[in-house]
Formats: C-alpha cells, structure tokens, sequence
C-alpha cells in the first residue's frame, strides 16, 4: 500500500511541477505582441505533433493492434470536438465573451481540457513503469515533467491574455497536471493492465491532441499573425519535440 501511495505521489509531483513551471513562465510574459502569441502556439502545436507522432501513438502501436489504436484516436477527436461545442455554447451565452470575441481564452480552455486528458495515460506510463523498476518509472517521470514545461506555457499565454486573472491561470495549469497522479495511481493499482487498455489510453490522448492542434492551436496563431514567424514557431517546436523524444 506504501508503494501505491509513493508512486501515485510521484506521479502527482511530477505532473504538476512541469505544467506549473509553465504556467509561471506563461503568465509572466507582459503585454506580448501578437506576432510572440502566434509564434508561441505554433511552437506548442509541434511540440504536440511531435509528442503525438514520435510517442504516443508508435507506443500504442507496439502495445495493440491498429483497430484498437485507431477507435482510441477517434474517441479521442470526437470528445474534444463535443468539449469544444460545450465550451463554445459558454462562451456564447455569456455576454462579456460575446462582446469581447475573447477566443484566446476558449483556447485556453481547449487546451487545458486536452492537457488534462494528455496526462492520465502518462501517469499511466509512470504508475506501470515503476511497476516494472524504479529506474525506468524515474526516468519516465523525469521525461514527463519536462515535456509538461511547455505545454503549461500553451495553455498559460493565452488565457493570460484573453483576460483571465494570474492566480486562475495557475490554478488552472495546476489542475491539468493532477491527473498525472490519477493516472500513476491506477497504473500502480492495476500492474499486470492489459496492454490493450494502456494502447487505448496512448491513442485516447493523441486523438485529442491532434484535435487541439488543428482546431485550436494553428487557426488561432494564424488569426493572430500572418507571417513566417507561425510557421517558423511549427517547425522549432516539431524539432525540439523529436529531439526530446529521442532522448
């Protein structure tokens, strides 16, 4: 039971601190221009492409067959599409929203929703791998913690600056990061899970991030600034990110 309750605390801290330096990092930035904001979210959306292509889904893959990771990505799609409805009709029924056109923020939120749903299998792959030694669920956490720097500056820069307060933000960014706790917890409770579940959970997790990439992430950099600098800001975080994978 000891080893359960450390496990899920390490997977816990590990979430949180990467996503919450992130968030620090993004709530810090003051009054950027657009041209940063475009060149911000185009990073995040390589770095998510690169995390999609060159991790999760070749580890679901691995792990089960391509039906079972092919219905995992489609779920995954169509729940941050029927998550972005829900936030739209919000936003949409409030009236400062309406005035304000304030779609930083909506994907903000977007992407916080997907972060969130990113990190439970994560803590998955924490929770199994110190199931297996602690070293590999170590360097799992290690790995996961760093990549979740980034992604908390994503989701921090733009509810910043749609209007959203700074301590909300952070809690916010805090909030995404607990499930990687969740997720350990259940990956040191269910040692022997079936592999398929664990591909399940991968291509679950890559299906909405490919949805928050190109629904959210590129249009709105685009919006924001017509120019090299959102391209540029892709293709820096597509490398980055196959760089970090291949550690």
């Amino acid at each position: 039971m000891n080893e359960i309750i450390k496990t899920t605390l390490i997977g816990l801290f590990f979430g949180t601190f990467g996503t919450t330096i992130g968030g620090i990092i993004g709530v810090k930035f003051k009054n950027p221009s657009s041209k940063f904001l475009s060149f911000i979210l185009a990073f995040a959306s390589g770095l998510m492409i690169a995390i999609v292509c060159f991790d999760l889904l070749p580890e679901a893959f691995n792990l089960s067959n391509l039906g079972t990771s092919f219905l995992g990505i489609i779920l995954g799609i169509i729940t941050m599409i029927l998550c972005d409805i829900f936030v739209d009709k919000k936003f949409n029924s409030n009236t400062r929203f309406r005035e304000n056109k304030n779609t930083l923020l909506k994907t903000g939120i977007i992407v916080s929703i997907g972060l969130a749903l990113h990190n439970f299998p994560e803590g998955l792959a924490i929770g199994s791998g110190f199931e297996a030694s602690i070293k590999l669920g170590l360097s799992l956490a290690i790995a996961i913690c760093l990549h979740d720097i980034p992604e908390g500056i994503s989701m921090a820069v733009p509810m910043k600056n749609g209007g959203m307060k700074a301590s909300k933000v952070i809690f916010y960014v805090i909030l995404s990061g607990i499930t990687t706790g969740i997720g350990a917890l259940f990956g040191a409770l269910i040692g022997g899970i079936s592999q398929s579940v664990i591909a399940m959970c991968l291509a679950f997790a890559g299906g909405a991030m490919i949805y928050i990439v190109s629904g959210e992430l590129i249009p709105e950099a685009n919006k924001l600034y017509d120019g090299k600098m959102t391209a540029i800001g892709n293709i820096l975080g597509l490398l980055i990110g196959i760089f970090a994978m291949s550690i």
